[in-house]
C-alpha cells in the first residue's frame, strides 16, 4: 500500500464557491470524497490536507519526507510567491506532482511562473477538479519507479 499526501494551498477550500467560471462547480468536500473513493479501490493510504497557512504547508511537506511515498500539492497563490515551499519540496526525495485545477497558463501573467515547477516530477494544469485523479493515477506509477 503506499502512502500519498495531497497538500491543497489557500482558498482551496472553497472550491464549488469561488469564481465557478474557472474552478467549477465541484466542492472541495465532493473532490476529497472522490479521491479518497479512488484511493481505497487502488490500495492507497491517502491523507488529503487543506491549509491557507504557508507555515503549515511547509510543516506537512517537511513530515512526508518521512512518511509518505508520493505528494501532490495544489499550493494555490502560494505557487507564485512561496521560496519556502520551493525549498521544502526541494528536500524532498519521494515523487512530487505540482497540481492545478486551471491552465495557469491562460491566466494572469503572474501566474505563468511556478516557483515549484522546477523541483516537482510533474505537472497536471488546466484540467479542472478531474485534474486529482489524474495526478492519483500517475502517482501509482511514480512510486513503482
Amino acid at each position: 500500500m503506499s502512502n500519498i499526501l495531497i497538500i491543497n494551498g489557500p482558498n482551496l477550500n472553497l472550491l464549488g464557491e469561488r469564481e465557478k467560471d474557472k474552478y467549477g462547480n465541484t466542492s472541495f468536500e465532493e473532490i476529497k470524497k472522490d479521491c479518497l473513493s479512488f484511493s481505497k479501490k487502488n490500495n492507497i493510504n491517502l491523507t488529503f490536507f487543506q491549509s491557507n497557512v504557508e507555515g503549515e504547508i511547509v510543516n506537512e511537506i517537511q513530515k512526508a519526507r518521512n512518511t509518505q511515498n508520493c505528494l501532490i500539492i495544489n499550493a494555490g497563490g502560494y505557487t507564485h510567491t512561496s521560496v519556502a515551499i520551493h525549498d521544502a519540496l526541494k528536500i524532498l526525495k519521494i515523487p512530487t506532482i505540482e497540481l492545478h485545477i486551471t491552465n495557469i497558463y491562460k491566466r494572469e501573467d503572474f501566474r505563468h511562473k511556478s516557483l515549484m515547477s522546477n523541483v516537482v516530477d510533474g505537472i497536471i494544469c488546466g484540467l479542472g477538479s478531474e485534474g486529482y485523479t489524474l495526478a492519483l493515477k500517475a502517482s501509482i506509477d511514480l512510486v513503482k519507479k
